[in-house]
Protein backbone atom coordinates (compact mmCIF):
# COMPACT_ATOMS: atom_id res chain seq x y z
CA UNK A 1 0.00 0.00 0.00
CA UNK A 2 1.41 3.37 -0.73
CA UNK A 3 1.51 6.48 1.38
CA UNK A 4 -1.43 8.33 -0.34
CA UNK A 5 -3.34 5.07 0.29
CA UNK A 6 -2.37 4.72 3.99
CA UNK A 7 -2.29 8.93 4.44
CA UNK A 8 -6.35 8.84 2.83
CA UNK A 9 -7.76 5.79 5.26
CA UNK A 10 -6.28 7.76 7.94
CA UNK A 11 -7.98 10.62 6.64
CA UNK A 12 -11.41 9.20 6.62
CA UNK A 13 -10.74 7.49 10.36
CA UNK A 14 -9.77 10.88 11.37
CA UNK A 15 -12.32 13.06 10.00
CA UNK A 16 -15.12 10.24 11.26
CA UNK A 17 -13.64 10.85 14.76
CA UNK A 18 -13.90 14.40 14.49
CA UNK A 19 -17.14 15.29 12.73
CA UNK A 20 -18.34 17.21 9.81
CA UNK A 21 -18.39 19.86 11.92
CA UNK A 22 -14.88 19.94 12.90
CA UNK A 23 -12.57 22.99 12.30
CA UNK A 24 -9.50 22.50 9.98
CA UNK A 25 -6.49 24.27 8.55
CA UNK A 26 -8.29 25.46 5.11
CA UNK A 27 -9.21 28.39 6.23
CA UNK A 28 -12.74 28.19 7.38
CA UNK A 29 -13.49 25.25 6.25
CA UNK A 30 -14.84 22.47 8.03
CA UNK A 31 -14.51 18.49 7.64
CA UNK A 32 -17.68 18.32 5.70
CA UNK A 33 -16.35 21.04 3.43
CA UNK A 34 -13.18 19.72 3.13
CA UNK A 35 -14.40 16.52 2.49
CA UNK A 36 -16.26 18.00 -0.86
CA UNK A 37 -13.47 19.36 -2.29
CA UNK A 38 -11.31 16.05 -2.08
CA UNK A 39 -14.57 14.64 -3.41
CA UNK A 40 -14.80 16.75 -6.10
CA UNK A 41 -11.39 16.96 -6.95
CA UNK A 42 -11.34 12.88 -7.84
CA UNK A 43 -14.80 12.84 -9.05
CA UNK A 44 -15.73 15.97 -11.10
CA UNK A 45 -13.74 16.70 -14.44
CA UNK A 46 -15.84 19.48 -15.00
CA UNK A 47 -15.24 21.57 -11.90
CA UNK A 48 -12.19 20.21 -10.69
CA UNK A 49 -10.13 22.78 -13.04
CA UNK A 50 -11.68 25.23 -10.83
CA UNK A 51 -9.17 24.77 -8.22
CA UNK A 52 -6.31 26.04 -9.74
CA UNK A 53 -8.33 28.26 -12.66
CA UNK A 54 -9.46 31.60 -11.49
CA UNK A 55 -12.07 31.75 -14.23
CA UNK A 56 -13.81 28.61 -13.14
CA UNK A 57 -13.66 28.93 -9.84
CA UNK A 58 -17.16 29.76 -9.53
CA UNK A 59 -18.47 26.89 -11.35
CA UNK A 60 -16.41 24.83 -8.46
CA UNK A 61 -17.71 26.85 -5.85
CA UNK A 62 -21.10 25.74 -6.40
CA UNK A 63 -20.48 22.11 -7.36
CA UNK A 64 -18.16 21.75 -4.12
CA UNK A 65 -21.68 23.81 -2.07
CA UNK A 66 -23.63 20.78 -3.35
CA UNK A 67 -21.55 17.77 -2.53
CA UNK A 68 -21.26 19.28 0.71
CA UNK A 69 -24.90 19.03 1.69
CA UNK A 70 -24.89 15.18 0.75
CA UNK A 71 -24.30 13.22 4.02
CA UNK A 72 -21.29 13.04 5.32
CA UNK A 73 -20.68 9.45 5.64
CA UNK A 74 -21.32 8.87 2.27
CA UNK A 75 -18.57 11.76 1.26
CA UNK A 76 -16.13 9.66 3.13
CA UNK A 77 -16.56 6.42 1.80
CA UNK A 78 -15.98 7.97 -1.73
CA UNK A 79 -13.06 9.62 -0.49
CA UNK A 80 -11.67 6.15 0.94
CA UNK A 81 -12.58 4.12 -1.89
CA UNK A 82 -10.16 7.06 -4.15
CA UNK A 83 -10.38 7.86 -7.87
CA UNK A 84 -13.16 5.83 -9.87
CA UNK A 85 -11.77 3.55 -12.40
CA UNK A 86 -12.36 6.50 -14.89
CA UNK A 87 -10.52 9.05 -13.34
CA UNK A 88 -7.19 10.14 -14.65
CA UNK A 89 -6.08 10.52 -11.18
CA UNK A 90 -6.35 6.97 -10.34
CA UNK A 91 -3.40 5.17 -12.46
CA UNK A 92 -1.14 8.36 -10.52
CA UNK A 93 -2.33 8.17 -7.12
CA UNK A 94 0.62 6.91 -5.25
CA UNK A 95 2.17 10.36 -6.80
CA UNK A 96 -0.34 12.78 -7.32
CA UNK A 97 -2.21 12.42 -3.99
CA UNK A 98 0.63 11.61 -2.05
CA UNK A 99 1.16 15.21 -0.68
CA UNK A 100 -3.02 15.75 -1.11
CA UNK A 101 -3.37 13.38 1.10
CA UNK A 102 -0.76 14.20 4.19
CA UNK A 103 -1.62 17.71 4.10
CA UNK A 104 -4.96 17.45 4.28
CA UNK A 105 -5.16 14.70 6.77
CA UNK A 106 -2.71 16.94 8.94
CA UNK A 107 -5.02 19.79 8.14
CA UNK A 108 -7.74 18.08 10.08
CA UNK A 109 -5.38 16.48 13.37
CA UNK A 110 -3.86 20.37 13.58
CA UNK A 111 -7.20 22.35 13.55
CA UNK A 112 -8.00 20.95 16.52
CA UNK A 113 -6.12 22.00 19.95
CA UNK A 114 -3.24 19.65 21.67
CA UNK A 115 -1.73 18.09 18.02
CA UNK A 116 1.10 16.95 18.41
CA UNK A 117 3.53 15.81 15.06
CA UNK A 118 3.27 12.21 14.00
CA UNK A 119 6.01 10.10 13.95
CA UNK A 120 6.74 8.69 10.24
CA UNK A 121 8.82 6.42 8.86
CA UNK A 122 11.86 6.94 7.77
CA UNK A 123 10.65 5.79 4.07
CA UNK A 124 8.04 7.71 4.36
CA UNK A 125 9.79 11.35 5.46
CA UNK A 126 11.92 10.17 2.40
CA UNK A 127 9.32 10.05 0.09
CA UNK A 128 7.56 13.91 1.37
CA UNK A 129 11.39 15.00 1.13
CA UNK A 130 11.32 14.05 -2.68
CA UNK A 131 8.36 15.60 -3.10
CA UNK A 132 9.07 18.87 -1.52
CA UNK A 133 11.85 19.40 -3.88
CA UNK A 134 9.85 19.28 -6.69
CA UNK A 135 7.20 22.25 -5.52
CA UNK A 136 9.98 24.09 -3.41
CA UNK A 137 10.41 26.70 -5.67
CA UNK A 138 6.72 26.71 -6.79
CA UNK A 139 5.99 27.37 -3.15
CA UNK A 140 8.18 30.01 -2.12
CA UNK A 141 7.94 31.99 -5.23
CA UNK A 142 6.01 34.98 -3.89
CA UNK A 143 8.02 35.09 -0.24
CA UNK A 144 10.04 38.52 -0.33
CA UNK A 145 12.85 36.86 1.20
CA UNK A 146 15.36 33.83 0.32
CA UNK A 147 14.38 30.81 1.84
CA UNK A 148 16.51 27.42 2.01
CA UNK A 149 14.73 24.14 3.11
CA UNK A 150 16.95 21.73 5.33
CA UNK A 151 16.41 18.79 7.27
CA UNK A 152 18.24 17.80 10.80
CA UNK A 153 20.88 15.42 8.88
CA UNK A 154 22.02 17.80 7.16
CA UNK A 155 19.76 17.84 3.48
CA UNK A 156 19.06 20.97 1.87
CA UNK A 157 17.19 22.77 -1.20
CA UNK A 158 17.12 26.55 -1.88
CA UNK A 159 13.72 27.46 -2.33
CA UNK A 160 13.83 30.54 -3.34
CA UNK A 161 16.77 32.87 -4.05
CA UNK A 162 16.56 36.92 -4.44
CA UNK A 163 20.09 37.56 -2.94
CA UNK A 164 20.43 38.88 0.76
CA UNK A 165 20.45 36.93 3.94
CA UNK A 166 18.36 33.61 3.73
CA UNK A 167 15.82 32.67 6.12
CA UNK A 168 16.66 28.76 6.78
CA UNK A 169 13.65 26.92 7.64
CA UNK A 170 15.01 22.79 9.55
CA UNK A 171 12.53 19.94 10.15
CA UNK A 172 11.64 17.11 9.33
CA UNK A 173 9.68 17.02 5.78
CA UNK A 174 6.56 16.40 6.81
CA UNK A 175 6.88 19.49 9.01
CA UNK A 176 8.42 21.53 5.63
CA UNK A 177 5.62 20.38 3.21
CA UNK A 178 3.14 21.19 5.33
CA UNK A 179 4.86 24.81 5.54
CA UNK A 180 5.42 24.73 2.26
CA UNK A 181 1.64 24.34 1.73
CA UNK A 182 1.22 27.27 3.70
CA UNK A 183 0.37 26.19 7.21
CA UNK A 184 1.71 27.71 9.98
CA UNK A 185 1.16 25.20 12.54
CA UNK A 186 4.36 23.24 12.58
CA UNK A 187 7.51 22.66 14.65
CA UNK A 188 10.71 23.87 12.41
CA UNK A 189 13.31 25.72 13.93
CA UNK A 190 13.84 28.82 12.11
CA UNK A 191 17.05 31.53 11.52
CA UNK A 192 17.26 34.69 9.71
CA UNK A 193 16.39 38.04 11.38
CA UNK A 194 13.03 37.95 12.94
CA UNK A 195 11.62 40.36 10.14
CA UNK A 196 12.43 37.90 7.28
CA UNK A 197 11.24 35.26 9.13
CA UNK A 198 7.92 36.92 9.98
CA UNK A 199 7.90 37.92 6.17
CA UNK A 200 8.34 34.46 4.88
CA UNK A 201 5.42 32.92 7.30
CA UNK A 202 3.17 35.20 6.52
CA UNK A 203 3.93 35.44 2.57
CA UNK A 204 1.41 33.74 0.12
CA UNK A 205 2.59 29.48 -0.17
CA UNK A 206 -0.02 28.47 -2.38
CA UNK A 207 0.69 25.68 -5.36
Amino acid sequence: MSMAQRERAALVVTMTEAGPDAPTLCGTWTARDLAAHLVVRERRPDAAPGILLKPLAGYLDSVQASAARRPFAELLEQIRTGPPWWSPLRPVDAVANLTEMYVHHEDVRRGRSGWQPRELSAEDETQLWKALRRMAKMAYRKSPVSVVLATPDGERVTAHNIGGDAVVLTGKPSELVLHAFGRNEVRLDTSGSPENVRAVFEADRSI
